[in-house]
């Protein structure tokens, strides 16, 4: 199999650009305690996770977890039903200085605490109406692997993350998933092994007629990448994938004019590849800093070239939001069009 740098889905000193927003987020680290979990200080003396320990899922159906929650005021409390997600995580590991070198320290408490506050709860919750989630810690490369100079330490960095990531889901295959079907869904770095992951078991395998949906977001999706896996052309397709990238709307960041190549672009307004322009009142509702808040028409999208404009979103308190790129609320921004389009898929893939 080719190195994940060849064809890759992202251009990596580009992409670090709009991986600091993770950093300074409206949505970064949650300051309510929506889940306090019982149990961190959990230690695999080899470094590696133990995935038949449950500890090293961060979230997994057979303990409560932050993707268990479920903002208040959707009323769909249905929960690990019919379908399977296995869901990667992106970039939590941003101290550049990179104390746990260039891989995180599975172990590490705080770490791991501050990636089920944040992506767990505000991303991988998106599923637990349909779906039972299976969401693995891994050694995550440090967000300075993606602009390092140093291109065979960035690339080992990733390599180690994928190992996990490819454990992990033949783990799940193993002893979980007794043929049901299944979702690959991941931001940002997790995209970027999610990708490997659809290469390597789902493409021209098997294991393809398993696949509802690959939920593949936060990175470009070039059409070269995949041999034979197709983007979804609409809201109910299956076996197919999407992809979006969020940036204000008139903005076009300097990556992006870069970029050679062109990347598939989904509207998660609509769940069509083109251009039309989708009004807010077809957004069911985005949630921000406050996971129990849901914002109905927080922002339109319309596709534009390789990414996805939208409009400054509207909650009160925007007007100390100057950020153009919304990396980090790619999820966020469309929450519960996102979980309502889980059902309409699977739904298809049942009847089919």
């Amino acid at each position: 199999m080719k190195k994940h740098q060849d064809n890759s889905l992202f251009n990596k000193p580009l992409y670090a650009i709009f991986n600091f927003i993770c950093i300074i987020t409206i949505v970064s680290c949650s300051p309510y305690k929506y889940f306090n979990p019982t149990n961190y200080q959990f230690k695999n003396i080899s470094g590696k996770p133990d995935y038949s320990n449950l500890d090293y899922w961060a979230s997994h159906p057979w303990k409560a977890d932050a993707a268990d929650n479920i903002p208040s005021s959707i009323q769909d409390k249905k929960k690990d039903s019919l379908a399977d997600v296995f869901f990667i995580h992106p970039t939590t590991y941003t101290d550049l200085a990179m104390p746990m070198g260039w891989n995180a320290d599975i172990n590490d408490e705080v770490l791991n605490k501050k990636t089920d506050n944040s992506a767990i709860l505000y991303q991988a919750s998106v599923f637990n109406a349909q779906c039972r989630i299976f969401a693995p810690r891994y050694r995550q490369a440090n967000l300075k692997a993606f602009f390092i100079k140093n291109k065979n330490a960035a690339d080992k960095a990733f390599d180690i993350a994928y190992e996990d990531i490819k454990t992990a889901f033949e783990y799940y295959l193993k002893y979980y998933n007794n043929g049901r079907p299944i979702i690959i869904a991941a931001h940002s770095q997790g995209t970027l092994h999610a990708g490997r992951i659809l290469k390597e078991f789902f493409e021209n395998l098997p294991l393809r007629k398993k696949l509802v949906c690959a939920y593949i977001i936060g990175l470009p999706v070039f059409t070269n990448y995949f041999k034979e896996l197709k983007p979804c052309k609409d809201s109910a397709a299956t076996g197919c994938f999407v992809s979006w990238r969020t940036f204000k709307e008139e903005y076009i960041p300097e990556f992006v004019a870069n970029e050679k190549e062109k990347a598939f672009v989904t509207n998660p307004l609509t769940w069509s590849l083109d251009e039309d322009f989708a009004p807010a009142k077809l957004n069911k509702g985005g949630i921000l800093r406050d996971f129990n808040k849901v914002i109905p028409g927080l922002v339109h999208a319309q596709i534009h070239g390789n990414i996805l404009w939208t409009n400054k979103p509207q909650f009160f308190g925007n007007v100390f939001l100057t950020m153009k790129n919304y990396h980090i609320v790619d999820y966020n921004l469309f929450y519960m069009n996102i979980r309502e389009n889980v059902k309409t898929r699977i739904t298809s893939f049942l009847k089919k």
